[in-house]
């Protein structure tokens, strides 16, 4: 097991890459399965956009705690507690609805995270994100446009979306958590204030679920625990698969 990293800045971008690296690894699971092939495209784009997220945020991990730890190390050689990730990016891909609801809660987040982020006292963490702002602007209008054409489509498409939003919906409140780390982080620039983005993705996501005709779920369970490395049952089986070959090959060269 590797020891997740003490310094506030280098768990806080161990976070976010963990949280891209997840998702990314979901989206890839739609590869050949997409409802069409368009999809099958759009889907795969925005997995690896999110898989170099996550690689350019390992190294500023590595460089910030001083561990030379390779993004190798950091995807495949940790175990499932000394992942950071947020619980809503590991949720199963379900039906394609509950994939389009997931990625329009999360890039909503990540939008308005990244563009914050661009003025990171950390100028490395802006340049990622400075880029990144480009690619979620992208990722977003797709889950959009999904969302929209979904909710507000056929009867069983509508109530299909609501059933996925309803199951998500708990997990979105552990995007804005006020932790020690990001409060140290807030204190020092690097990042935003949670506060501050929790209520830009509240007008967000109104926004678009009054659009798709789709009701916000009014729930107090608020499910945590994934940036503490607790994470739900279907992760550990994801992650199996992605780490398998991996370990089954130590030291493999390509």
């Amino acid at each position: 097991m590797i020891a997740v990293a003490a310094d506030p800045a280098a768990v806080y971008a161990l976070r976010l890459a963990d949280d891209g690296l997840v998702l990314s690894h979901r989206l890839a699971q739609w590869s050949s399965r997409a409802p069409a092939l368009e999809e099958d495209v759009a889907l795969t784009n925005i997995a690896l956009d999110l898989l170099g997220q996550a690689r350019a945020l390992y190294a500023r991990s590595a460089e910030l705690d001083g561990s030379g730890r390779s993004e190798d190390d950091y995807a495949f050689l940790r175990d499932e507690r000394d992942f950071l990730n947020c619980l809503l990016v590991e949720q199963e891909n379900g039906d394609f609805a509950v994939t389009v609801m997931r990625q329009l809660l999360f890039s909503t987040f990540q939008l308005e995270a990244w563009t914050a982020l661009s003025e990171s006292s950390d100028m490395q963490i802006a340049a990622i994100a400075a880029k990144a702002v480009k690619e979620v602007t992208y990722h977003l209008d797709h889950a959009t446009q999904w969302t929209l054409r979904l909710g507000d489509g056929s009867a069983e498409s509508h109530v299909r979306t609501q059933a996925a939003l309803d199951q998500l919906w708990p997990y979105t409140a552990e995007l804005f958590e006020n932790d020690a780390v990001t409060r140290d982080v807030v204190a020092q620039g690097v990042a935003p204030d949670p506060e501050r983005l929790r209520m830009e993705w509240d007008a967000s996501v109104d926004h678009v679920l009054r659009q798709a005709t789709l009701e916000r779920p009014s729930t107090s369970w608020a499910p945590t625990g994934g940036r503490r490395g607790l994470h739900t049952e279907c992760f550990g089986y994801m992650l199996a698969e992605m780490q398998h070959l991996h370990r089954a090959h130590p030291g493999a060269q390509w």
